[in-house]
């Protein structure tokens, strides 16, 4: 698609919402397209006119040799416009540590490691993932919304770290319900641990739709990008689960209006431009997408972009 802006400026309020949330995940499912493919798109995408929306690029561990092979060429060295990567662990957290102190320390004018992101299901895991991070090194770990989530988002407050939500995958089963979502927003923020969501989140507004871009795949139905980030704003306010739930559950595009000093749900409830601004520098940092062009094709077509 044609990722070049319209005429007319985004609303004060959809630039504070929008500046860098898309962690670029193209190697990933749905899409998992090459890594020359995904540079590729990447770099064009630090070039066009949405670039301000643009995060992270996302690579596991293991690829990192390759993702320098392809991105070699790409970046010169120029620390001002070089590229934030967001890596995922592998199976050995100190083999993580150690290829990515060694991929930094060898590129560091033009690429930077600065965020790991790992799975963990015990307190265990994340104190002793954190005690051998570098200081340069931020984590966001991958937690599931069960019994044990308060004690997981303590071990994270206690140590500076930020939490991670998968919000969909490639089946509808993958998908967290509303209830899950709300709880595990609400212990983060009581908590004032940062986290991102990854994965299921193609779309601004919760819709029903194909899950995969494969012919004939299943649909389900998907949880919205801007839902998801308006309610955690609305949280920290203190609204209660009843009201998010609602917001998280909307379908309408136009119960949600934009403007330069903030953002109207249902015209009773709203987000000023400053606590927007607050909630994505404290709160909910990201959300990791395997496609850049979606996202901005939708937020086109209902008129926020």
């Amino acid at each position: 698609m044609d990722t070049q802006a319209t005429n007319s400026r985004p609303k004060e309020s959809a630039r504070a919402l929008l500046a860098e949330i898309i962690d670029y995940a193209g190697l990933f499912p749905p899409s998992q397209i090459s890594m020359a493919e995904a540079v590729t798109n990447y770099a064009a995408y630090k070039k066009s006119n949405y670039n301000w929306m643009l995060g992270r690029f996302i690579v596991p561990t293991a690829r990192l040799d390759e993702f320098i092979e392809h991105a070699d060429e790409l970046v010169t060295a120029d620390v001002e416009n070089g590229w934030r990567l967001g890596v995922l662990a592998g199976e050995d957290i100190y083999e993580s540590v150690r290829r990515i102190d060694r991929f930094n320390a060898e590129n560091a004018s033009r690429f930077l490691c600065d965020t790991l992101e790992v799975k963990a299901s015990t307190v265990s895991k994340i104190e002793n993932t954190i005690n051998i991070l570098p200081d340069y090194l931020t984590a966001y770990f991958e937690i599931t919304p069960d019994k044990n989530l308060a004690d997981l988002v303590s071990t994270l407050a206690i140590g500076g770290q930020c939490a991670k939500i998968r919000t969909g995958g490639l089946t509808a089963d993958a998908f967290p319900s509303t209830a899950e979502i709300i709880r595990f927003t609400r212990t983060c923020l009581a908590a004032n641990v940062p986290f991102k969501a990854t994965a299921g989140l193609h779309h601004p507004i919760r819709c029903f739709k194909p899950l995969t871009y494969a012919p004939n795949a299943p649909s389900g139905t998907m949880h919205g990008f801007l839902n998801l980030f308006l309610a955690a704003g609305f949280a920290r306010q203190g609204f209660k689960p009843n009201m998010l739930e609602g917001l998280i559950e909307d379908e309408f595009a136009e119960s949600f209006e934009f403007s330069d000093g903030g953002i109207t749900w249902h015209r009773d409830y709203i987000l000023t431009v400053q606590q927007i601004a607050l909630m994505r520098q404290r709160s909910l940092i990201s959300f990791g997408s395997c496609s850049f062009d979606e996202p901005i094709a939708d937020l086109q077509e209902i008129g926020i972009l």
